[in-house]
């Protein structure tokens, strides 16, 4: 009862990371930790990234793309200044070199010395002393693919996130790959596993879609907790409400993947809403109702932080996943 939470995040983007940067406050590594609520953090991080600096990484030098783990690193990195300043940096001209961010670099050239990414990321982990461990989804290079409302399929997560038309199912290519034993172990002994925020079909989904990750969420005695989107996503997810989100989940990994939805409560308004507006994008509706007929239990508090774009507050989302981790784990000890 008195180790840290075990706490497994799955995702990419910029929702993910935003998770991780509220949570890594309660990292059990952080100096001073001692006496007070911790966590044990782990990210398991979509790997279908095939645009910008990662795409071209991709295809030059035939690696994982790290665009998304580099993310997670900076934001569970415990030096947020310089250090994560650097990996963030992106070179704003220079022949080969322009759109490429350093940390994208250095991880690929990791790789390169030693021969393997998953080393590549625990070196680059300790430079950086982050607050958790970071693994990616699978070991394999896989590509994205989306099967359209029409019957079209569209090949690469960059080109997905393009399309002008709704999502019917998203596959891997190749179909079977593997997990790493690591995430899968850290799923079996986690207190909560979160999914999202992120973009549904392309940063989300894409974990499900590796064989074994459902089932060990399926089999993990971990509360399973889903952080809705605060927003739609142009196209891709335009007019989903959270049950909408959830029943794709369950669409491609199954039922059992989900038992609470953490959403929003607070009124978006304003300018914030006419940017958007402008757009056609709107907020994600909590069709409550349909969520509990589907087993969800609907949680609802303040998730928006400020600021011209709508984004989750990191504080916010970390402290109503560690009182669900606590929750979990008291359940489970009785």
């Amino acid at each position: 009862m008195n180790s840290p939470l075990r706490i497994v995040a799955l995702g990419g983007g910029t929702g993910l990371s935003s998770l991780l940067s509220g949570l890594k406050k309660y990292s059990y590594l952080r100096p001073f930790s001692e006496g007070r609520l911790t966590a044990d953090i782990t990210a398991i991080v979509t790997v279908t990234d095939d645009g910008g600096s990662s795409g071209r990484l991709r295809r030059e030098f035939d690696v994982l793309p790290p665009g998304d783990i580099r993310n997670c690193m900076v934001a569970l990195s415990e030096d947020d200044d310089l250090l994560s300043q650097l990996f963030q940096y992106r070179f704003a001209a220079g022949q080969g070199l322009k759109g490429h961010s350093f940390g994208n670099l250095f991880l690929t050239a990791l790789t390169d010395v030693t021969g393997d990414f998953l080393k590549a990321i625990r070196v680059s982990s300790e430079v950086l002393a982050i607050l958790g461990r970071i693994y990616p989804s699978t070991r394999s290079n896989v590509v994205l693919e989306a099967e359209l409302a029409s019957g079209e399929r569209v090949m690469g997560e960059s080109r997905i996130g393009r399309v002008k038309e709704r999502i019917h199912r998203i596959h891997l290519k190749p179909k079977r790959v593997k997990p790493l034993k690591e995430a899968l172990d850290a799923i079996e002994a986690a207190d909560l596993i979160t999914l999202g925020p992120g973009s549904l079909y392309t940063s989300v989904i894409p974990n499900l879609l590796v064989a074994g990750i459902p089932k060990a969420i399926r089999e993990s005695k971990a509360t399973k907790a889903y952080f809705s989107n605060l927003m739609w996503q142009p196209w891709e997810t335009m007019h989903y409400s959270a049950a909408d989100h959830v029943a794709a989940i369950e669409q491609h990994g199954g039922k059992g993947l989900v038992d609470c939805a953490i959403v929003n409560t607070r009124h978006i308004g304003g300018e914030r809403r006419r940017l958007y507006a402008a757009e056609k994008v709107y907020p994600v509706v909590v069709d409550q109702p349909r969520l509990a007929a589907m087993g969800v239990q609907v949680i609802g508090l303040n998730l928006l932080a400020k600021g011209e774009k709508v984004r989750h507050n990191p504080a916010a989302a970390a402290a109503i996943a560690i009182e669900l981790a606590q929750k979990s784990r008291l359940r489970r000890s009785v």
